[in-house]
């Protein structure tokens, strides 16, 4: 069966029954149909839970499988008698209608309803789109104006639109033609709606004030004398936020063995923090012993934003951390073709270990004790899998083969007792790479050089600039998200494996003030994806009866 077929042959629970098994009361909850729900926060409630963070190896084209993973875990850890709630992102359309054509598990490791939850789901990320444009709206709006100009020079506005969806075109565009009444002509251009600042500033606030003074405090755009024009200074931040009253609440569902999961926000990790809201992730800690959520990517992205941006603001801490290795992933790094995949290479799997120690040393970094979960396909051979075992138990962590996919939670019950074991004995908080009253330049050498594994870190004329625009602007107190390729430590994404001695280019820096970091950006990365040559949205349709197919 396809993914859609498992999740379509489910009998899923009323909503109403997962929220009482995890102590949601009614009141807390605003339905969404019979499957889905939104979750009102309770002020007296406190993150009390275990936290284990999924993340994984290097990407590669083969896919990991990370969310397949968490969703299993849950399952599994909920099998074996241990309260777990799931806490993960949504979906954006772009993906689903692009490469990926759905991103809610595998198999029988999924969350349902899983087509709602690939196509538009509770409606936040239309929301989120709309404040986005909003402030859009009202700096060109601001820029027309006679009687309340800011003075704003068009040529420095840094604020984009966004949309839900992968369309090259509008990268690069020029808004305002058509005459006077049309606005004043400057060049702009469109982001997808998960890589824009409103949707980080959503995932990282802790309530419906703290976002509104994050809105304000988002930079726009600068005047002819060189200062900065701030979302407040249009008075933004109040119909900003009026449009998220709904967005900013959590939204429960469930996995297909009928255990909670929570879903909430989206944010890219290669140029935001990758991860579910604090509130969801809090909610979730709140309600259950342990909660299981993931960071993307790989620990040197997924994990390093969700520890060193998300859970320091947040303060919270992981108790245990999952990483996820393929055979198939490893044997890429081990200088395998694609098209060999599938053929037993024990040689190229320990070759590829060395890029799996890289993540291990990094959960070494932060202190956070680790397992590596072995995501296993069917083309996997014992001697394969034994060699990862035997690899990781000489790094001094220990290896479990799992197959979420195929049997569920129970796929991997082995993984889910070690994990609890784990968590529940580790009381000590994580250790940042860096700390917050470091300079700029130190933070982005600590994480290129510790977590990537950078020899050095090499500035380009504009970055610098920017450098001593972020000290004259007060700014240099903030955390660094860095953004760079996913598929590789360095900053070439085919310098595969265990990169060694190479130096990070980092070739501008961003502000995101709003969100409370700034963005050093290594090499090129895409903020509005284009579609494939045969993109995932011509395989999906809809029947007279209302039955969606093509989603996987």
């Amino acid at each position: 069966m396809t993914d859609q077929d498992s999740a379509r042959n489910a009998s899923p629970k009323h909503i109403e029954q997962i929220a009482k098994k995890v102590g949601i009361e009614p009141d807390r909850m605003e339905q969404y149909g019979n499957y889905k729900a939104k979750l009102n926060q309770d002020p007296a409630a406190r993150p009390s839970g275990k936290l284990i963070l999924v993340t994984a190896m290097t990407p590669t084209p083969a896919g990991e499988g990370k969310t397949t993973v968490s969703i299993g875990l849950c399952d599994a850890m909920n099998e074996i008698g241990e309260n777990t709630i799931l806490a993960l992102r949504e979906p954006s359309l772009g993906p689903v209608f692009g490469m990926k054509g759905g991103a809610t598990g595998g198999g029988y490791s999924q969350v349902i309803p899983m087509e709602d939850i690939n196509l538009h789901f509770t409606g936040d990320f239309h929301a989120i789109e709309k404040s986005n444009n909003l402030l859009a709206a009202l700096i060109d709006n601001n820029i027309q104006s006679k009687e309340r100009s800011l003075g704003i020079d068009p040529r420095t506005v840094l604020w984009k639109r966004v949309m839900d969806m992968n369309d090259r075109s509008l990268r690069e565009i020029v808004t305002g033609l058509g005459g006077t009444g049309s606005g004043i002509p400057r060049e702009a251009g469109f982001n997808i709606t998960a890589a824009s600042e409103i949707m980080a500033i959503l995932c990282l606030s802790n309530d419906i004030d703290d976002l509104k003074a994050r809105f304000g405090r988002i930079i726009v755009g600068f005047r002819h004398d060189k200062s900065q024009v701030l979302a407040s200074e249009l008075n933004a931040q109040g119909a900003m936020a009026a449009l998220l009253k709904d967005a900013i609440k959590p939204n429960l569902v469930q996995t297909l063995a009928g255990n909670a999961a929570i879903i909430h926000g989206g944010p890219f990790a290669n140029i935001a923090q990758g991860t579910n809201s604090v509130i969801a992730t809090k909610m979730a800690m709140s309600l259950a012993k342990y909660t299981v959520t993931e960071a993307g990517f790989g620990s040197d992205l997924g994990a390093e934003k969700f520890l060193d941006i998300k859970c320091r603001g947040a303060g919270i801490s992981p108790s245990a951390m999952v990483i996820v290795a393929t055979i198939r992933a490893l044997k890429y790094h081990g200088g395998v073709l694609a098209a060999n995949l599938n053929k037993t290479n024990v040689g190229a799997v320990v070759r590829g270990m060395d890029n799996l120690a890289r993540h291990i040393d990094n959960s070494k970094v932060y202190g956070v004790p680790a397992l590596v979960a072995i995501n296993r396909f069917t083309a996997d051979t014992d001697d394969e899998v034994a060699a990862v075992v035997a690899g990781c138990k000489a790094l001094g962590v220990d290896a479990y083969p799992v197959d979420y996919w195929a049997k569920g939670g129970k796929g991997g019950t082995n993984l889910a007792e070690a994990i609890s074991e784990l968590a529940s004995s580790n009381s000590k908080p994580f250790t940042p790479v860096y700390g917050l009253g470091m300079d700029v330049v130190q933070k982005i050498e600590a994480v290129a050089k510790r977590i990537y594994g950078a020899a050095s870190v090499d500035y380009s004329a504009e970055a610098k600039a920017v450098l001593t625009k972020i000290e004259k602007l007060g700014l240099s107190h903030l955390p660094v998200c860095i953004a760079k390729t996913q598929y590789s430590f360095s900053d070439n994404p085919k310098m595969l494996n265990r990169a060694k001695e190479f130096v990070l280019t980092i070739r501008d820096i961003e502000i995101a003030a709003g969100a409370g970091f700034v963005i050093p950006i290594s090499g090129t990365v895409m903020r509005m994806p284009g579609l494939p040559a045969i993109p995932a949205a011509e395989q999906i349709d809809i029947d007279g009866q209302g039955n969606i197919t093509g989603l996987f």
